[in-house]
């Protein structure tokens, strides 16, 4: 719910000073490189697949919007973290994520748990299109 706050309440319990305040951006989300090619690699192993099996010219702006927008996603990501000025974090090693794992809101996970719980989902869809390839090429 919202609450209005009086302007005599707010300059009660604000601080004010002249300079803006910098606080420290972690971008990382703490996850290696690695577990985001695999990501990317999953969703463009995906649609080569099914630009293999249907092989319908038609299709082909489609993919191309779909990979573009694949590959558009994830390196504006790369970019967000690579962002100066402010950020002093970098993306973790395999041998700090396996070490420390990682902390989320519900709990910390180890790093094969973390990987996972990151790649289950575009592993399922890469299994997706080769198990819709093979039903193609059966029927």
């Amino acid at each position: 719910m919202a609450e209005h706050i009086s302007q005599q309440d707010l300059a009660r319990i604000a601080t004010i000073t002249d300079a803006p305040v910098r606080t420290k951006v972690d971008r990382t989300f703490s996850l290696p490189t690695g577990l985001y090619v695999a990501t990317v690699g999953s969703y463009l192993g995906f649609l080569a697949v099914m630009s293999a099996v249907l092989m319908n010219p038609e299709l082909v702006l489609p993919m191309v919007a779909f990979v573009i927008s694949v590959v558009g996603g994830f390196a504006l990501a790369a970019k967000w973290v690579r962002m100066q000025p402010g950020n002093e974090s970098h993306p973790l090693t395999f041998d700090q994520f396996r070490h420390r794992g990682i902390d989320t809101l519900t709990g910390r996970l180890t790093a094969k748990e973390a990987s996972v719980q990151v790649l289950i989902l575009p592993v399922l869809i890469f299994a997706w299109g080769i198990t819709c390839a093979v039903i193609i090429a059966l029927t």
